[in-house]
């Protein structure tokens, strides 16, 4: 897009055709109307002096390898993850996280991250792999009782940790996603969460009461795992596995899934769909899941 005088043009890759829409001056829009004043019309378009003119897509790619979000593997999936970047890492314990893609994270050696997750895995398992490998830097959660590295790093001052109410953590995922850049909670006020925090009092219900101001998270990548998926970045989770997936898939700048099945685009029933496609840049059909249970609790076998 560029001015030209009182000129107004948008170039548009056409891979040097001419979309019928576009021929003979009969671009329209199915809601446009002779009152839209948007500049996103063609009628508003025409009124301040705007042409469409085609440009040829030199990228050498077709349209549907411009769509195409399937990597081949976890490996693939996390090839640009850079020293310092902020994660933020799907799952609630050892339930829903994505397993393939924190194992790529272990065997390409990153280091100095910010990891944003409910909880930081066990010793030998999930987040817990990357503490064991130091590639941690910051640990951003609401729960850390189940590591005991994680404690030995925190004591030993090895590792910055923001511990946060799990509802605070999960709105604060949300307000990334919806593009706030803050959000209001009682949660924390006049605790040690709150030290250094900007508060305001509002009258909400009939109660006047103080609030606590929350910045959204702004991760570089958001890493999540889904039951199934197809080729469109359309993800359905399953059970308790769903947790804090959803959150995050909408909330990273770059959002990865990795599932147990990747299926045509159009087969998915759209009212099943938890996370639609456009959230998602990259997702690949993973493998070998263990789904380990922290704390198994069953009753004695009656003889």
């Amino acid at each position: 897009m560029f001015f030209n005088n009182s000129e107004l043009v948008y170039e548009i890759p056409t891979n040097g055709r001419t979309p019928p829409a576009f021929q003979a001056g009969k671009l329209h829009f199915e809601q446009a109307s002779s009152t839209d004043d948007h500049l996103g019309t063609p009628h508003a378009c025409r009124q301040r002096g705007v042409t469409i003119k085609n440009s040829p897509d030199t990228s050498g790619r077709t349209k549907n390898e411009h769509m195409n979000k399937v990597v081949a593997n976890a490996n693939a999936s996390v090839h640009d993850i850079y020293d310092g970047a902020i994660l933020m890492l799907g799952g609630f314990g050892l339930c829903g996280i994505p397993e393939n893609c924190i194992a790529a994270l272990v065997q390409k050696g990153v280091k100095n991250l910010t990891c944003i997750s409910n909880n930081a895995g066990v010793d030998d398992f999930g987040i817990g792999l990357m503490l064991k490998q130091r590639q941690v830097k910051k640990m951003i959660s609401s729960y850390v009782g189940e590591n005991a590295e994680f404690e030995r790093q925190l004591l030993s001052g090895e590792l910055e940790v923001e511990l946060i109410p799990q509802g605070t953590l999960a709105t604060r995922c949300m307000a990334a996603g919806y593009g706030m850049p803050v959000v209001y909670t009682p949660a924390g006020v006049g605790t040690e969460v709150a030290e250094g925090k900007e508060t305001r009092t509002f009258f909400f219900n009939g109660e006047e009461k103080e609030y606590l101001m929350e910045y959204a998270f702004e991760a570089d990548f958001a890493i999540v795992k889904a039951w199934k998926g197809d080729t469109m970045g359309n993800l359905i989770y399953k059970d308790t596995a769903r947790n804090f997936n959803p959150l995050m898939a909408m909330a990273g700048k770059i959002t990865i899934a990795e599932v147990e099945e990747l299926v045509p685009s159009g087969t998915l029933d759209p009212n099943f769909i938890h996370t639609p496609g456009i959230y998602v840049q990259r997702i690949f059909q993973g493998s070998n899941y263990e789904k380990r249970i922290e704390q198994r609790t069953v009753r004695k076998r009656v003889e």
